[in-house]
């Protein structure tokens, strides 16, 4: 193995030279002569290691598909290096956001509305909702995508969204307190309140007044988190702590 501190190259450099040290490093491609960082074949195994190295290849080279798929298909981040026609074009856009759902923010307006595109942003990293379309934020495809693999993406939903009961579900499962941004009256829906707190304690803090006063609820939150307790009013936290000491030594 080389070690990658062991890959100094300079101007003078031979080809084999700097292929050696940009297939363990990338980022060595700035050391390269300007004739190397176009050539391609250096450049692609630079980037194939270090997608960033993309900011060091040659204006041509930087323009060119295959190079660009390549440094996006290592680094999804490395969409920010690219120009705005690659921006635009699906096929780089959908490798970039498949590695890092977040590279979304550098795609275009018109790709952040592309359905296709945003579903593999969002099935990588559902909070990547956020940089989508408002269009394809109120799409119920898109969304249930994105808070299966993060619940905190509900807070990037459309209103309507959030007032859905399936997506809300679906939110709570994955992380309990994205019952925060669920509409007022699924806050109160004692299903989805109950799905919440079983996964997360902590999600009492964002269930209705009127249901935060019942004993079964309040009893599922504090079996994941007894000091979620403190939320609940001076009458009922007594009770309720007397009877989760009540379990634990049942339990025992």
């Amino acid at each position: 193995m080389i070690n990658k501190n062991s890959t100094k190259i300079d101007k003078n450099s031979t080809k084999e030279e700097v292929l050696e040290a940009v297939s363990v490093n990338g980022d060595a491609l700035q050391y390269a002569s300007d004739k190397l960082r176009n050539d391609k074949e250096v450049v692609i195994a630079a980037v194939s290691e270090y997608g960033d190295a993309l900011t060091y290849a040659s204006d041509k080279l930087r323009n060119d598909k295959e190079v660009v798929i390549a440094a996006v298909s290592e680094d999804g981040y490395a969409l920010t290096y690219a120009s705005d026609e690659f921006r635009n074009d699906k096929d780089v856009v959908i490798a970039a956001v498949s590695e890092d759902g977040y590279a979304l923010e550098y795609a275009s307006e018109k790709l952040r509305n592309d359905k296709e595109v945003v579903l593999e942003a969002v099935k990588k990293h559902g909070y990547a909702l956020q940089f989508a379309s408002d269009e394809l934020k109120n799409d119920k495809q898109v969304v249930l995508a994105a808070v299966k693999e993060s619940g905190v993406a509900l807070g990037c939903a459309s209103k309507k969204l959030k007032a859905d009961r399936d997506v809300v579900l679906e939110a709570v499962k994955q992380l309990g307190r994205s019952l925060l941004f669920a509409s007022e009256a699924l806050q109160a829906d004692r299903e989805v309140v109950m799905v919440a707190v079983k996964t997360e304690g902590w999600a009492l803090n964002y269930v209705s007044e009127s249901l935060r006063s019942d004993p079964n609820v309040v009893m599922e939150a504090i079996k994941n988190d007894y000091d979620v307790l403190d939320c609940v009013d001076t009458e009922l936290k007594y009770e309720m702590a007397q009877c989760w000491f009540k379990c634990m030594e049942v339990k025992k």
